[in-house]
């Protein structure tokens, strides 16, 4: 009846839209989340609902339904089970070590810094404000303090004086995931910009997507464009250190690799091993999104040369308050930005839900220059409202 079982663990919007692609392909999903409702069990065969951090749960579900993938979609699994599973022959996404290793901002450090000699930032790690202290002093103001676990920048803050520490080491620890009460002292990099390196590592080998730059508030993505132009060199040094990474935590699948760029070099930052959510962009810009590339790659199907169509961008469409009661406008306006020459999409997430910075859609749109589509995909997010008086 279907070509592979997937268990999709975690089912927000970037699990949605590889769901979307591995049905394509044939794929029943059961799509897992903490919440009903979320926006990947929407498309998804059928769903489960309970925390990734719930072991029992977690292995009663992968016993339920023996999949043939298990594809995490979020950090916040307990990857021991995950290893549990891949040493009796299931298949994890890219591997339960590469899951494990993500899953916290120190490992994955470790391993690009020590391990694998790559450039990064000076860093110290913190589990009391008095060692955050420390970590500053090592590194110098100002500094950037991050929960080794967390996701879309919570609990993230830049800091330029000492006094801000304490307020930074509880703002990070109140909004840490997982029981691990640690964070990370970080370096501030003068960066020119910062990419997302889309790394797709297959059985034919690895390939890459044009890179895609990125600004962020509160540690958190707002807007996307490709290509983001880089000289020979510093595109060569991003794709050698990216291969390196992805090579030495193994398996399939598509991985966004983050970097900062100064004037002269490349500074490894981070990864994720799945679609990035900087990489929505790719969902106009490419022949193939990386939803599309993330599944081809787990599923052992070709992956072609993957062609940009030119100068595209994303703008997030985000909530400003918590409710559970608001409707989506403004579609029609943001959608008549449009022409013949110019494509603007919108993609609504389907949260249940909202709550302040949520992000609940993004717009997508193509231009002449990356400036124009930039502009464009800006417009037609700020025509999309949320009305709460429903």
């Amino acid at each position: 009846m279907f070509t592979a079982k997937i268990l999709l663990l975690g089912s927000g919007e970037l699990g949605k839209e590889f769901v979307i692609s591995a049905k394509r392909y044939g794929c029943h999903v059961v799509a897992c989340d903490s919440y009903p409702g979320a926006p990947a069990m929407q498309v998804a065969d059928e769903a489960e609902v309970f925390s990734m951090l719930d072991a029992d749960a977690l292995k009663r579900s992968i016993e339920k339904h023996r999949p043939d993938f298990i594809v995490p979609e979020i950090e916040a699994i307990r990857t021991e089970v995950l290893q549990d599973f891949e040493d009796k022959g299931f298949t994890v996404v890219p591997s339960a070590r590469a899951a494990s290793l993500t899953m916290n901002r120190d490992r994955i450090r470790e391993l690009a810094a020590t391990e694998l000699g790559l450039r990064t930032s000076k860093y110290r790690y913190a589990e009391s404000l008095e060692e955050v202290r420390e970590g500053a002093e090592h590194t110098g103001l100002p500094c950037v303090i991050k929960p080794v676990m967390s996701s879309s920048g919570k609990g993230q803050s830049t800091i330029r004086t000492a006094d801000q520490l304490e307020q930074a080491w509880n703002d990070a620890v109140a909004n840490m995931r997982g029981d691990r009460k640690k964070v990370i002292v970080e370096e501030f990099i003068a960066f020119e910009y910062e990419i997302t390196l889309l790394t797709i590592r297959s059985r034919e080998g690895v390939s890459f997507c044009e890179p895609i730059g990125h600004r962020q508030e509160r540690g958190d993505y707002q807007e996307s464009w490709q290509p983001t132009p880089m000289t020979e060199k510093l595109l060569a040094d991003a794709k050698d250190m990216a291969r390196k990474v992805v090579d030495n935590l193994g398996g399939y699948g598509i991985f966004g690799v983050e970097f900062f760029v100064t004037r002269d070099e490349v500074i490894f930052s981070e990864l994720s091993p799945r679609p990035h959510d900087t990489g929505l962009v790719t969902l106009l810009s490419q022949n193939l999104s990386e939803f599309d590339l993330h599944a081809r790659a787990v599923l052992g199907l070709p992956i072609p040369p993957v062609r940009l169509h030119g100068p595209t961008a994303s703008a997030v469409i985000l909530a400003d308050r918590e409710a559970e009661r608001f409707r989506i406008e403004g579609l029609r306006d943001a959608l008549a930005l449009g022409s013949a020459e110019t494509d603007v999409e919108v993609r609504i997430f389907g949260k249940p839900t909202t709550r302040k910075h949520r992000r609940m859609g993004v717009a997508l749109a193509s231009g002449r220059t990356v400036e124009e589509a930039r502009e464009r995909a800006r417009q037609a997010a700020d025509r999309v409202r949320i009305d709460y008086d429903v």
